[in-house]
């Protein structure tokens, strides 16, 4: 005969929920470092406008006036090749957006390049470029003629190149602020970086001249250009791009990819270098990977292919232009770079493009996400900051008026910000 066993029963709610209160205590004791590194490192993404390209211009080209003379030249080649751009960018409407985007706001973002696009010209020619381009860049920006968002390229923080960066940096934040230029949407381009110790070199430095200027910490922000495989992948086989982001005491604002430099430093030939190699989307892919949730944006490089010259030396650069263009775009590169102001208009066909093409699925999608409407498609939370965060870059940028945005979903600005691009609580 079986001996008979009393089974105890369940035990009460009460007791339940202090186990569980002691479970939850212990876990948050164990894991609040981590919650701590968590909220620190990854604290989603930036709430601001991000640009969708970047005009690298070399410093002794800069004029306080060079967005408005960059939108004329690209409005006379839109003129010039009427019936080509209408072909590339296929819809009428479109190439109103541009004209208007051209005469408006012709350049989002602008960096005055004391880098490879300037050259070695001398300490000399340098020192006065760069009193003369950090005064047109003050006066710019007090004239209200300024794009709205800037900075400077200086030579990296290799040995060989070391002094005259640093001596460019100082002399041009100094200058610049002593004639009245501003901080706010200013930004340093850290080119060719090979060591994560570069990128803490350049947050001493910075913090430095902080210092020394009187000027409030982290003003001075950078972001750091990928144009190295020792940025991808250090001599241990880690993804050092990502260690930089870390080390950058929070000053770091982008990743910017770079086409040139990068292939020919894997060896790949002339010919093959571009934004579309595998090389390119490897790389890019690791600095999409290092960058995600940490609020550092992204940029893809250039192609060097203008179009300028005849007729098919124009179709082939605005087609080239345009496809790369939009397949950064699908790829989550939401910015590049531009190097020719007949670039400009394909920038903004195929952005606007892009936005337009998507808008009324992603509208239609939020708003039966935001009024709990059943429908054909279940989209999560992280799906509907997508589709958030899309449509808010179209606004951004001017694919799409907020007027549109509010008819179709109901969303005032305020509302898809936070939505696009909500922030961990500290």
């Amino acid at each position: 005969m079986t001996e008979h066993m009393d089974v105890p029963g369940p035990r009460k709610s009460g007791a339940d929920l202090a186990f569980i209160d002691s479970l939850v205590g212990d876990m948050d004791a164990r894991l609040a470092a981590a919650d701590a590194a968590l909220t620190s490192g990854y604290p989603g993404d930036a709430p601001d406008r991000q640009p969708v390209h970047t005009v690298y211009v070399p410093a002794d080209q800069f004029r306080d006036d060079l967005p408005q003379s960059w939108g004329r030249a690209a409005l006379a080649a839109m003129d010039e090749h009427a019936k080509v751009f209408s072909s590339v960018a296929q819809r009428p409407e479109l190439v109103q957006l541009v004209r208007d985007k051209l005469s408006s706001e012709p350049i989002e973002d602008i960096r005055i390049d004391f880098e490879d696009g300037y050259g070695a010209r001398g300490d000399d020619a340098e020192d006065a470029d760069v009193t003369m381009a950090s005064a047109a860049l003050a006066r710019a920006v007090n004239g209200g003629t300024a794009a709205p968002f800037r900075g400077i390229r200086f030579k990296s923080l290799e040995a060989a190149t070391r002094r005259r960066g640093v001596r460019t940096l100082t002399m041009f934040v100094s200058h610049y602020l002593e004639q009245g230029g501003s901080l706010d949407d200013f930004v340093v381009t850290l080119p060719k970086i090979t060591s994560v110790e570069q990128v803490e070199a350049m947050v001493e430095l910075t913090g430095r001249l902080e210092q020394v200027l009187g000027i409030e910490s982290r003003s001075l922000r950078f972001e750091l250009q990928i144009e190295t495989p020792q940025s991808i992948l250090g001599p241990d086989g880690a993804a050092l791009v990502a260690r930089m982001i870390h080390v950058g005491d929070r000053r770091v604002t982008a990743l910017h990819y770079g086409t040139y430099d990068y292939s020919a430093f894997c060896g790949i030939s002339a010919g093959h270098q571009s934004m579309e190699h595998p090389v390119a989307d490897h790389a890019k892919l690791v600095m999409q990977t290092a960058a995600a949730g940490t609020g550092v944006r992204l940029s893809d490089g250039s192609t060097n292919v203008l179009p300028t010259g005849d007729e098919a030396s124009v179709r082939r650069g605005w087609e080239l232009h345009a496809r790369l263009v939009e397949r950064s775009l699908e790829r989550g590169f939401y910015q590049g770079w531009d190097l020719h102001p007949a670039q400009l208009p394909t920038r903004f066909a195929a952005t606007f493009g892009f936005y337009r093409d998507g808008y009324v699925d992603a509208a239609r999608r939020l708003q039966d996400y935001t009024g709990k409407v059943e429908s054909n498609v279940m989209d999560e939370p992280a799906t509907a900051r997508a589709l958030a965060d899309f449509v808010l870059r179209g606004v951004d940028c001017g694919a799409i008026s907020a007027a549109e945005v509010r008819g179709d979903t109901g969303l005032d600005s305020r509302t898809l910000s936070d939505l696009a691009r909500p922030r961990r609580s500290e």
